[in-house]
């Protein structure tokens, strides 16, 4: 996430108009926007291994995947992010176009320029979501899936998946791959 050049306040109805004529995608944080860098060849190539698998796995079933161009809102919090893959069954979502409010299921593929804020911030801003049943991580340097989900008693319990596993789950969608299906096409580099 980069700082835009315009720090004056925005309102959210602000904000989505702004995002509704621009040609980058800015995130939201209590009135500031901040520019979406762009993402590597591995990034872009395991989210959509996961969007086209978990489009197979909903189909029929009234749920719907959203990749990077859709946002999700945090009304409690006044942010809007672009999670890399969100996945939502709420019938509530289906009432705005441009932003969904109750995600069962986000996923964020990880990149040098984001990865302490998709593990820190943006994580504990996601949180406040009551939908949210699981957040994912997805390592683009070695095969390493985080599944951090909420339990019964709200607390956030990781489980990571290695290839020692060969499969991964996520249980808010009852869905299971491989992460051979996941990591397809896929080149790891070694560059720092």
């Amino acid at each position: 996430m980069i700082a835009s050049p315009q720090q004056s306040y925005l309102t959210p109805d602000e904000y989505l108009q702004l995002e509704d004529a621009s040609n980058i995608k800015h995130e939201y944080i209590d009135g500031q926007v901040f520019a979406m860098a762009g993402a590597s060849d591995p990034h872009v190539t395991i989210a959509l291994n996961i969007a086209t698998l978990l489009r197979s796995h909903v189909r029929g079933s009234g749920c719907r995947v959203y990749i990077a161009d859709m946002k999700a809102r945090i009304e409690s919090l006044n942010r809007f992010y672009y999670p890399d893959v969100m996945v939502t069954c709420d019938p509530r979502d289906r009432e705005t176009s441009t932003y969904k409010c109750f995600p069962s299921l986000i996923v964020e593929v990880l990149s040098d320029s984001t990865e302490a804020f998709d593990r820190g911030d943006k994580f504990v801003d996601y949180q406040e979501l009551e939908s949210l049943r699981e957040y994912v991580l997805i390592n683009t340097k070695r095969q390493r899936v985080e599944c951090f989900r909420r339990n019964e008693q709200g607390l956030w319990v990781l489980q990571s998946y290695t290839p020692q596993q060969t499969t991964f789950r996520l249980d808010s969608i009852g869905f299971e791959s491989t992460l051979e299906a996941l990591y397809e096409d896929v080149t790891f580099t070694t560059s720092q």
